[in-house]
């Protein structure tokens, strides 16, 4: 697959994954710094790895999000915690992965992770 191929395909993903806003908004603030790791972005993360057929986007976003945990990516958590129902996962599946990340990331992440995802249950409710 050519590297134009790719980014379409992953162009697609990012888009069903994050919704059209965020990616219109990552689109409109390109750079000449930051344009070409937004296209390595889309193209290996989104075309690359997300696309691959073994794994469901349910279970991709449950990984990422507790590898984000793991790792104290605040921002980026909080876009792959309102990313995760256009995956189909569910308020209480997320309830759980964090109940469980406290046992293995620490009870710090844990409870910076319950309340972020208040921050965007929140949000969620006033729309």
């Amino acid at each position: 697959m050519q590297d134009e191929e790719r980014y379409q395909q992953g162009m697609e993903v990012r888009r069903a994954v994050l919704g059209d806003a965020h990616v219109e908004r990552t689109l409109e603030n390109l750079t000449p710094l930051n344009d070409e790791f937004q296209n390595f972005i889309t193209r290996y993360a989104w075309g690359e790895i997300w696309t691959r057929p073994a794994l469901e986007r349910h279970t991709r976003s449950m990984i990422t999000i507790a590898m984000l945990i793991a790792l104290n990516r605040e921002a980026e958590l909080k876009m792959h915690l309102r990313a995760a129902f256009n995956n189909g996962v569910t308020r209480e599946e997320l309830k759980e992965l964090i109940m469980h990340s406290a046992l293995y990331c620490g009870l710090p992440a844990a409870n910076a992770t319950m309340h972020l995802a208040q921050q965007v249950f929140d949000e969620q409710e006033s729309q």
